[in-house]
């Protein structure tokens, strides 16, 4: 299978030029981002000739602050979780460690770099410890108390720990960010994009010891966050009516995606309701029978019994992907 498809969801364009049709044509299924975005109450005025004003960056980061339920002073907006990943572990210069079914970056950001299978065996030794809460793809989920062992662990051995949280937002208790703190050896990132639907932004959110601020600071310069990125932060975090209302309404959706996939006698993982790992013996195949019907969905490199569903955007959706899941299953 082309590595287009395994290394990032949402290759539409690869997708239309290996099985036709055009972008509107297909049903996209293949990112985790919500399909149902944020969008202003009323149109928001976005002065693009402008420089991105510092104090709105500050006013979006307290607001960002209130909702992790963090300090302001240990919260900083970056241009994308993903690159403040890669900038994260230049600074901190260790060996980074990860789960061998999670997110690609986290093997790529490091210079050095390995998977470990098992948390309870960690090296006595000082390693950035990368962890994806809810992980992506499986959607599992770690608890509080399991996060601050492996944390008191890290710290114990000069070490960090740093907890991906991009798909947190869908519940309320499942970040930590209220557990950094200086002096602790305690990373958050956070991604605007995936909850709130809205991934071109490119905007992310560090929250850090001062020290680990102020690097990444030097990093991304004096303008690190595009104007119409700061306008629309700062309203979708301030919009508790719309995130509560989507917090129910993914749940819901998610509820309504299992069955569809379990009647084709594919088993699924996860917990978090932007998304569903199907695991199934012939993965690579029902992915080309879907996108033959122009549905893209996500395969992974060195796990061909896997495919990972989003979340359709509402019942024509998914109807057309149950629909679609029948004609590959007697096609098969």
């Amino acid at each position: 299978m082309s590595g287009a498809f395994t290394h990032h969801g949402g290759r539409l364009a690869d997708a239309c030029a290996r099985f036709g049709g055009t972008p509107s044509d297909w049903l996209d299924l293949s990112t985790g981002i919500n399909p149902d975005s944020w969008q202003p109450p009323e149109p928001l005025r976005v002065n693009w000739q402008a420089l991105p004003d510092p104090a709105a960056l500050g006013k979006l980061e307290h607001t960002a602050a209130r909702y992790f339920e963090c300090s302001p002073a240990l919260c900083a907006a970056v241009p994308g979780s993903e690159i403040g990943l890669r900038q994260l572990a230049r600074l901190l210069g260790l060996p980074g460690l990860y789960q061998p079914l999670a997110y690609g970056t986290y093997a790529a950001a490091f210079g050095r770099a390995e998977p470990i299978n098992d948390l309870s065996r960690l090296p006595s030794s000082a390693t950035a410890l990368l962890l994806g809460n809810p992980n992506n793809p499986d959607g599992r989920v770690l608890s509080r108390e399991t996060l601050l062992s492996l944390l008191n662990h890290q710290e114990r051995h000069g070490g960090w720990l740093i907890v991906d949280e991009a798909f947190a937002d869908c519940k309320a208790d499942w970040g930590i960010a209220a557990e950094v703190a200086p002096g602790r050896r305690l990373i958050v990132i956070r991604s605007f994009g995936k909850f709130f639907g809205l991934a071109g932004l490119r905007l992310g959110f560090v929250i850090a010891p001062p020290e680990v601020l102020t690097g990444l600071s030097r990093s991304f310069g004096d303008w690190p966050i595009h104007t119409a990125a700061l306008a629309y932060g700062q309203g979708a975090y301030a919009d508790s009516t719309w995130i509560t209302a989507t917090r129910r309404s993914l749940e819901c959706r998610a509820a309504a995606l299992e069955p569809v996939l379990q009647r084709l006698g594919l088993s699924t993982l996860g917990a978090c309701p932007l998304f569903r790992l199907a695991k199934t013996p012939n993965a690579g195949d029902l992915f080309g029978a879907l996108a033959q019907q122009q549905i893209l969905t996500r395969p992974f490199s060195g796990h061909p019994e896997l495919l990972r569903f989003g979340v359709p955007r509402d019942d024509v959706a998914l109807e057309r992907l149950d629909a679609a899941l029948g004609n590959a299953c007697r096609r098969g």
